[in-house]
């Protein structure tokens, strides 16, 4: 997903450079600050972001208001409908989100609970309005409540020891979460984010004997990432 992200930028880039040496060498004459062109800002990374990120409510949602103010700077939406439609049609898309990333995601919602139901003691890690650094080296992890409030946490479990498929329940509010994991394990996520996105940096393994770390990750205006 990274790699794709990163070509798509690329490819942004390009075409933004192509159209400046096209106006200064009088080959095109394209005008790049036309009326709204300020929600470029918010289109181009909600559209990049809906090839990368996990969960695109976020990108969807962000995306939609960037085309809404877009056309409402060109004059083919009134900007008082667009503020009066605004939050009932985040709602729309949030609750349409919730209902088919139940119905897709069926044995991994159903996994998730069984875990959390099981696991009541759970390790509980959190940074508010500051940062943490968890390093389980050589120790056995059975799963973990992360919270990061206007904060950053760091939980590395690439020198753990896991005997059992675990639970992470993380959650970001204008925060940070990065999560390493070894290499000899399977990663499912299940990911609810507005502004914000969960991001899965590595690859499933094929062996079925590994176990598997469910991440159920929640990020507003927040990001959690699985490396």
């Amino acid at each position: 997903m990274k790699k794709i992200g990163n070509k798509l930028w690329g490819i942004v880039l390009i075409i933004i450079g192509l159209i400046i040496a096209g106006n200064r060498t009088g080959i095109v004459h394209i005008e790049m600050f036309f009326d709204g062109w300020w929600t470029l800002f918010i289109i181009v990374p909600c559209f990049i972001n809906l090839f990368t990120d996990e969960d695109k409510t976020g990108s969807i949602i962000g995306l939609l208001i960037g085309v809404a103010l877009l056309l409402g700077c060109q004059g083919y939406l009134d900007f008082d409908i667009i503020w009066k439609l605004a939050f009932p049609a985040i709602l729309v898309i949030i609750g349409l989100s919730i209902i088919f990333k139940d119905t897709l995601n069926g044995k991994v919602n159903s996994k998730i609970k069984d875990l959390n139901k099981d696991n009541k003691g759970l390790a509980e890690y959190a940074a508010t309005f500051s940062g943490q650094d968890i390093s389980l080296d050589k120790e056995e992890f059975k799963g973990a409540n992360l919270n990061a409030i206007f904060g950053g946490l760091k939980l590395d479990l690439r020198n753990s020891i896991i005997n059992s498929d675990v639970i992470i329940n993380a959650t970001s509010v204008f925060g940070g979460i990065d999560i390493f994991v070894p290499s000899n394990v399977i990663v499912k996520t299940k990911s609810t984010s507005i502004f914000g996105g969960v991001s899965k940096k590595v690859e499933n393994k094929t062996e079925e004997n590994n176990y598997t770390i469910y991440v159920n990750g929640t990020a507003l205006f927040g990001g959690v990432e699985i490396k």
